[in-house]
């Protein structure tokens, strides 16, 4: 059996990095590894703990380390769509429902 992979250890800013896609970036790397998120001043500190799986020791500690900051980048990016199309999606939300409880009203009542 392969030696475990050592810790893999992550800074980001906080001045920068929301802490949402760093959770959610740890989210998808379940399988993989383990990740611990502390926070130390004005840093985030992401300690990611391989898994003792073929996946983690394939990866190896640098495309660990690549795999998660592709993850937060791709997260960031989610976030920033959803912040921006915020307005737009409640208003297709509405006229979804809006037309959905019209239906229903015109069902019981026809």
């Amino acid at each position: 059996m392969s030696p475990a992979l050592p810790e893999v250890l992550i800074e980001f800013d906080r001045t920068i990095q929301n802490a949402g896609p760093l959770r959610e970036a740890a989210y998808r790397l379940i399988g993989l590894a383990s990740c611990l998120l502390e926070t130390a001043g004005d840093r985030y500190i992401c300690r990611l703990q391989p898994g003792e799986n073929e996946g983690a020791r394939n990866l190896g500690v640098q495309g660990l380390r690549q795999r998660f900051i592709d993850l937060v980048t791709d997260e960031n990016l989610r976030e920033k769509v959803s912040i921006e199309t915020h307005g737009i999606r409640n208003v297709i939300l509405a006229l979804a429902f809006g037309a959905l409880a019209e239906q229903a009203d015109n069902n019981t009542n026809g």
